[in-house]
């Protein structure tokens, strides 16, 4: 079976790129980089610190392009780095999770709404403000779950991996994939009951 002009062209270019042309290898990255920054937002849940993090996932991708045999899909091999990159960065941020709680803040009004509810701009029909605050409430939600069962929720629900896609980026066992996904949609779900819209 041959493989697609796109698979040719992908292979020519990490060919081209492993012996040192910074040209093929910008074209990877022009091709590839909105899937990686997907993914990686998915994850950090911040655009800023996502484009920082894509910024240096490259620069290691290409500093690590040449142990890249070519024998599967250069996203393949490329999603892992940035994921672990991901992971690394919410484990290492100091007391990370307190931008997702709005409610800690000393300064906050009981009785102003939530950080995370949308600003009434302008008046607008009762389902699309129903359907923004249930999205800004999952958003919300996802945020304060632990990394890495954040990342695994991402990487299922969000890019579509499989398990064993999911499994070969974090570098883990299939079942252990499973397992966090499992926790992570229990504890969605909890904390989804846990606080009702109204």
């Amino acid at each position: 079976m041959e493989d697609s002009p796109e698979a040719t062209l992908e292979r020519h270019r990490v060919s081209a790129a492993r012996t040192g042309d910074e040209t093929a290898f910008g074209e990877l990255m022009q091709a590839n980089y909105e899937s990686v920054f997907r993914t990686v937002l998915a994850i950090v849940r911040n655009e800023h610190d996502a484009r920082d993090l894509c910024q240096e996932i490259w620069i290691k991708a290409w500093q690590q392009i040449g142990k890249f045999r070519g024998d599967s899909k250069f996203t393949t091999w490329v999603h892992p780095i940035a994921v672990r990159r991901a992971v690394d960065h919410l484990r290492k941020r100091e007391r990370w999770f307190d931008r997702f709680l709005p409610f800690s803040r000393p300064d906050a009004d009981a009785n102003s709404p939530p950080a995370f509810e949308p600003a009434d701009d302008q008046p607008t029909a009762p389902e699309q403000l129903e359907s923004a605050e249930k999205q800004a409430r999952f958003e919300y939600l996802l945020d304060s779950l632990p990394p890495k069962q954040r990342a695994v929720l991402a990487l299922r629900e969000i890019q579509g991996l499989t398990y064993d896609e999911i499994a070969h980026t974090l570098g883990c066992r299939r079942g252990t994939v499973m397992s966090r996904l499992y926790h992570a949609r229990r504890l969605l779900a909890q904390k989804l009951r846990e606080t009702p819209c109204d």
